[in-house]
């Protein structure tokens, strides 16, 4: 099969400030633009790495990441498919709200319930918000039922894998025949999804996988979709720093 390739987005605007983003549309900060190039750097650097295609979800830090990233590789002209299904999970109520303000305000332990439970969401938007997200014209396609105003992780698996198997899949396919590779630049949620599809992760492992920011994963599947090998690209240390700052944003 072709190679897949996974990338969480550089960091944002918010992710600098500590606030939860979910679905709020924000740019990357200048830090997260160098992650993105860097990001680009590190493909380029995979000789035997042929990108033949591109997935990004809808929101514009994973847009603009990718279109960074790819710049720095050399691949601006890859096609691009765009799905809302690839969007970060929906924090509902919390967004724009500081993660360490938030965990003050109802102690670690609903927090935690609500950033790393599997199956249990923060509490929604409020109706007019919901109501006001679903005007967005990036989304006036989606049926108003199918929007959330809250996700836990359950819920983003439930969105993510469709994608995966009518959009990502094909495209592998036909990497496969040419050697080429798909490349997907989404969300720490939205990886973190596609990866206890891909590598049969229980629920109560996956709450605990951290995706850091602006560092290309690279995995081989065989010809069941199944993973032969996978990594990090680049320095291994860098990667496991990076995921150990993700971790520490809720304090």
């Amino acid at each position: 099969m072709g190679d897949l390739v996974l990338l969480r987005h550089g960091e944002s605007l918010w992710n600098a400030q500590n606030l939860f983003t979910g679905w709020v549309d924000v740019d990357l900060s200048p830090g997260g633009e160098a992650e993105a190039r860097h990001a680009g750097e590190l493909l380029s650097a995979e000789a035997d790495l042929d990108l033949t295609v591109l997935h990004t979800s809808v929101l514009t830090r994973a847009i603009h990441t990718a279109e960074l990233a790819l710049a720095a590789a050399g691949r601006s002209w890859l096609p691009v498919r765009r799905s809302w299904r690839l969007n970060e999970r929906h924090y509902g109520s919390l967004q724009g709200k500081n993660k360490k303000e938030t965990r003050d305000l109802n102690g670690d332990e609903l927090l935690l319930l609500w950033r790393r439970s599997y199956d249990v969401p923060p509490p929604a938007l409020p109706a007019d918000e919901a109501a006001a997200q679903g005007h967005d014209p990036r989304y006036r396609d989606v049926p108003p039922d199918v929007l959330p105003a809250t996700e836990c992780l359950a819920d983003v698996v439930r969105r993510v894998v469709p994608y995966w198997e009518d959009a990502i899949v094909p495209d592998l396919l036909e990497a496969a025949g040419r050697g080429g590779a798909v490349l997907v630049v989404a969300h720490g949620n939205s990886i973190r999804a596609l990866r206890k599809h891909l590598e049969h992760t229980g629920a109560d492992e996956i709450v605990d996988l951290e995706i850091p920011t602006g560092i290309p994963w690279r995995c081989r599947l065989d010809e069941e979709l199944e993973v032969t090998s996978a990594g990090y690209l680049g320095d291994p240390e860098l990667a496991r720093a990076a995921a150990e700052k993700v971790a520490r944003q809720a304090g």
